[in-house]
């Protein structure tokens, strides 16, 4: 495709939620009649910043507020989304924490939801030691998992 074709942006936000294992927060859902792996968050609305949108994305996925630590990583390079034609795709992650105890359940198995319909999701902690790009469906989340071991392997070397 020639860049010159998109005529779309589309925005998602993403939440890293580490916890002290140093495994992070996967996100298993059954959505446009397939299974997917990526990290918490969804697609930012006209009238919401980056912020505002994860915190509403928490509210929705979670039922539970969370707070931001920093900013992780932006989409640095180009990106067609995968469903909609002519559309670039600009994801922002954000390491973030939970400001009370989970609340929600939290699975050890991929894609266990009681019905595989439109929608379904479920949440399981990875290590971050054991992630690897497969273990995501998309492309940007894939980059983030190479982020994600290369900041957490250094934290480790460094203690």
């Amino acid at each position: 495709m020639n860049n010159t074709e998109i005529k779309n942006l589309i925005i998602r936000i993403y939440g890293l939620i580490i916890n002290n294992k140093k495994e992070v927060l996967l996100s298993d859902e059954f959505q446009l009649g397939m299974k997917m792996t990526k990290f918490p968050g969804g697609g930012m609305k006209f009238g919401e910043g980056p912020a505002d949108c994860i915190k509403r994305e928490a509210m929705e996925e979670f039922g539970q507020e969370i707070d931001i630590i920093s900013h992780f990583y932006t989409t640095d390079y180009f990106q067609e989304a995968l469903f909609y034609k002519n559309h670039q795709l600009i994801s922002i992650y954000y390491l973030v924490k939970f400001i009370d105890s989970i609340r929600f359940r939290v699975s050890t198995m991929p894609f266990d939801f009681e019905k595989m319909v439109n929608g379904s999701q479920s949440f399981r902690w990875k290590a971050i030691k054991d992630l690897n790009e497969n273990d995501v469906s998309f492309p940007i989340d894939k980059k983030v998992v190479g982020l994600l071991k290369d900041k957490y392997s250094d934290l480790e070397l460094r203690n």
